[in-house]
């Protein structure tokens, strides 16, 4: 428990006839996120950079319609199945299953029945603020009718804690992540100059459109121990799963990001067996309206742990495919620090 901090809650706008509405965690130090129910999105982090400046390092937009209209998953709870899954298709025992094709011929972060921009119920506990979501049969093609709950958790630490519990009624494929984009320089500069160290040697594989091809190799040229973005990006963007390490996981940060000029660092915890790292060479967000926002390729990255993309398809993957009653959980930590 955590009973100094202070969670706040506003009304944010409506979604058709839902309210949407928008938390503030406040830690003793003044530190604070703010969560909105609409897709379970993280909307700010704002900690103090080396001399004290309290600033949002994360991207997001002032009003709910910023988010309505985002197609890059700004903030947002992914589920029920995380990153692509090749041909919008998998098996179950002998059946196939069919998804929506929203990624070319492929399915990417669940199409239609993606969380992230459904309307979650929410309880509001002393420590924490809870997102429930309840996903029913056949919704985007994805079989079992799922009971959803995404906790989070703002500590005295500035350390955001993401927990996931899933349980659906028959077989289905469960993989969730957050997709935050960082910007530790509060976005004054882009992430090319972030430095990153990432506890993997190993990659998946991946075809031109981002499908595993089922191989584990060497990372190599794509290390990262503590280098600048720019000199691994080589002027392009990266789209690559790690697969962490084993003995990091659960014990030590996993990835560590750091930004000198302000002196904030990013460590992250988690239970998940690898990581994906985008640098958002995709973004392209201007939302019209009364409050314009803005962004484009490389103002922030996301470092999305979750489960290896097309694990249906691929029976030497970790397996992804969870039996009525049994129960998905898992955890990330974006814990967050300065150095002088």
């Amino acid at each position: 428990m955590n009973p100094t901090n202070n969670i706040v809650c506003e009304s944010f706008g409506w979604h058709g006839e839902k309210e949407i509405f928008k938390f503030q965690i406040t830690n003793s130090h003044g530190n604070y996120v703010e969560l909105i129910n609409y897709g379970a999105i993280v909307k700010s982090i704002v900690v103090p950079d080396k001399v004290g400046n309290k600033e949002n390092v994360v991207l997001g937009f002032p009003t709910l319609e910023g988010y309505v209209k985002d197609q890059s998953y700004i903030g947002a709870t992914v589920g029920r199945f995380a990153n692509r899954i090749s041909n919008a298709a998998f098996p179950i025992e002998n059946k196939i299953y069919h998804l929506d094709k929203n990624d070319g011929k492929n399915n990417n972060h669940s199409g239609s029945a993606g969380f992230n921009n459904k309307v979650f119920d929410f309880i509001v506990e002393e420590d924490a603020v809870i997102f429930c979501l309840e996903s029913k049969n056949g919704e985007g093609g994805f079989p079992g009718n799922l009971k959803t709950k995404v906790t989070y958790k703002w500590t005295d630490q500035n350390e955001l804690k993401i927990e996931f519990l899933a349980e659906a009624d028959e077989s289905t494929p469960l993989n969730f992540t957050n997709h935050s984009y960082f910007n530790l320089s509060a976005c004054q500069d882009k992430i090319v100059n972030h430095r990153l160290s990432v506890k993997a040697s190993k990659i998946l594989e991946s075809t031109a459109d981002y499908i595993p091809t089922g191989k584990i190799i060497p990372a190599d040229g794509y290390l990262f121990l503590n280098n600048r973005l720019a000199d691994i990006m080589q002027e392009k963007g990266l789209n690559l799963y790690y697969v962490l390490d084993r003995d990091s996981v659960n014990e030590k940060p996993v990835c560590e990001l750091l930004e000198e000029k302000s002196g904030r660092m990013m460590c992250v915890y988690t239970s998940y067996p690898g990581v994906q790292l985008y640098t958002g060479d995709y973004l392209n967000c201007n939302i019209v309206g009364e409050h314009n926002k803005l962004y484009s390729s490389f103002d922030g990255l996301c470092l999305e742990c979750q489960y290896y993309p097309d694990s249906p398809n691929h029976e030497h993957f970790p397996n992804t495919i969870f039996q009525s009653g049994q129960v998905y959980q898992e955890t990330i930590i974006y814990a967050f620090d300065v150095i002088q």
